[in-house]
């Protein structure tokens, strides 16, 4: 394999694997979210501040907001499905075609 398509192939590992933890990061928002958490709790903040900035947004375009149930989540988790799909799997087959 050409030293390119190593670097390729290893760039698609890790996005795949940032975006994995990243879904995590947020199932996890989603499960605490269910419970009234400690807003002072180091690992609430954390989640808070890592997920916000990308739910929030999906959260606001959202059309239903007074049912008292946030989808943003589940949308954003399968952005990443979508992400990791199209992306992940081209690198991947970028890096194979480098060969």
């Amino acid at each position: 394999m050409s030293a390119l398509g190593f670097l390729v192939e290893k760039f698609a590992t890790l996005l795949d694997l940032a975006l994995q933890a990243y879904m995590w990061i947020i199932v996890a928002r989603a499960l605490i979210s269910w419970v009234s958490p400690d807003p002072s709790n180091p690992i609430v903040r954390f989640l808070y501040r890592v997920t916000e900035p990308v739910l929030r947004p999906v959260r606001d375009r959202l059309p239903i907001r007074g049912i008292g149930l946030d989808l943003s989540p589940m949308i954003v988790i399968l952005a990443i499905y979508v992400l990791d799909w199209l992306v992940v799997s081209s690198l991947h087959s970028f890096a194979w075609s480098l060969r």
